[in-house]
């Protein structure tokens, strides 16, 4: 029986920094070489495992113009998995593509310069034994944007649910027809840079909402399938649960992006697939570790002593990106100290306090003449003013009323 070592990892986004500060010796950003820290830990267990195949579920950057300097950080892990002889498939994301047609993508200098073993799925293909020199069949579902299945003609006149319908239909019977060619006597795996019916969001997907193409999960869980490396969904999940055939899985991206990815494990997955039968398992890991703390601060006499009671001891702050919500009326605030929580947290890598100062909760609109002028969107402004929500949160709820609301 022919048994693939696959490992399969996602969403690596190796250039976001918005925490700490530059590293003197490389002049990189330290969270940036914290997730160029996770990207080796993948390398080094792929080589080390000598591991059959590498499937990198899209999302290598943060967007679309990474800088040289970052390309050349992540070109340089490549070629170590291109040294080692290791098949390599790196999926097209997202942040990889841009939407005008006919631009080259992230990955493109791969294909151009023809690295060994290195395999980039821009197009829904299926690679074989002739092109990966493995006893193996992967079908590729790059990230799908509505020009790459449907002209500007087809699109006309159309609204944005029916043209993602008819894409999703395309997509589905492309795949369909994949499959049934397939070897029947051969491993087949599914990887795919996309939404799933089913999946569960992270902090991420308040820019997804209604404008992204979503498989269907009939698709995905076809028995056929020997194994589904997704991507795009930075929380780590397995859609049919363990045991189940085929594994659908999202390994979740290699890093925390902020704190709504506070309490995610991060990770990738290595899985033993054969026809028929498949066993994986998610391997954590070493991450810079997040602290989101909201302390309960209930008399004015006591303030401070219950903020100093409810923090954690120090060495457990040190080198985590840390951040302290406070709640409390506003006419507090002459008892804040805020020196005494910053010393605590002295060694920690970075540290967000975040004063939510209650006021009065009935909004103050005015005369209605002018509420009645205002849009939706304006009114939420004003409402989100009134709750204790953070304006991180604040940001990603209002995004989101602008998807429902089809307001750009």
């Amino acid at each position: 029986m022919n048994k693939i070592r696959l490992l399969h990892f996602a969403d690596a986004h190796i250039d976001i920094a918005n925490y700490g500060r530059f590293d003197s010796h490389t002049a990189l950003p330290v969270r940036v070489m914290d997730f160029l820290r996770s990207l080796d830990q993948i390398v080094d267990r792929a080589i080390d495992d000598q591991v059959d195949l590498v499937i990198f579920a899209g999302d290598a950057y943060k967007d679309r113009n990474p800088h040289p300097t970052f390309q050349r950080e992540w070109g340089r892990r490549i070629i170590r998995l291109s040294q080692a002889g290791i098949p390599t498939v790196l999926l097209v994301g997202n942040h990889d593509v841009s939407p005008a047609s006919g631009r080259a993508h992230t990955l493109h200098e791969f294909n151009t310069l023809e690295v060994p073993h290195i395999h980039v799925a821009d197009r829904i293909v299926r690679l074989g034994p002739d092109e990966l020199g493995l006893p193996v069949q992967v079908i590729t579902v790059p990230w799908v944007s509505r020009s790459q299945l449907m002209t500007r003609e087809e699109t006309a006149g159309k609204k944005l649910a029916e043209v993602l319908t008819e894409i999703e239909n395309r997509v589905t019977d492309l795949v369909k027809h994949l499959i049934e060619t397939a070897d029947p006597d051969l491993p087949l795996i599914l990887t795919a840079h996309a939404s799933v019916q089913g999946a569960v969001f992270g902090s991420e997907r308040a820019v997804m909402l209604g404008h992204e193409l979503v498989l269907g999960g009939g698709l995905v869980n076809d028995r056929r399938l020997d194994y589904v490396a997704l991507g795009h969904i930075h929380k780590h999940q397995s859609l049919n649960g363990q045991g189940s055939h085929p594994p659908i899985v999202y390994p979740g991206s290699i890093e925390r992006i902020d704190f709504g990815e506070a309490k995610e494990r991060k990770g990738y997955v290595m899985a033993q697939v054969s026809r028929g039968q498949t066993e994986w398992e998610f391997v954590p890991l070493d991450t810079r570790r997040f602290i989101d703390l909201k302390l309960d601060t209930r008399h004015a006499d006591t303030f401070m002593a219950d903020i100093e009671q409810q923090l954690p001891p120090a060495s457990l702050v040190k080198d985590a990106i840390c951040r302290l919500q406070l709640r409390y009326p506003r006419d507090w605030e002459p008892l804040l100290d805020e020196r005494v929580i910053l010393d605590h947290f002295a060694e920690a890598f970075s540290i967000q306090l975040q004063k939510h100062r209650l006021d009065e909760k009935r909004a103050r609109l005015g005369d209605t003449a002018a509420v009645e002028t205002m849009s939706p969107l304006e009114l939420l402004e004003i409402y989100w003013q009134t709750t204790d929500l953070d304006p991180e949160e604040t940001a990603v709820m209002q995004t989101l009323a602008r998807e429902v609301l089809g307001e750009p």
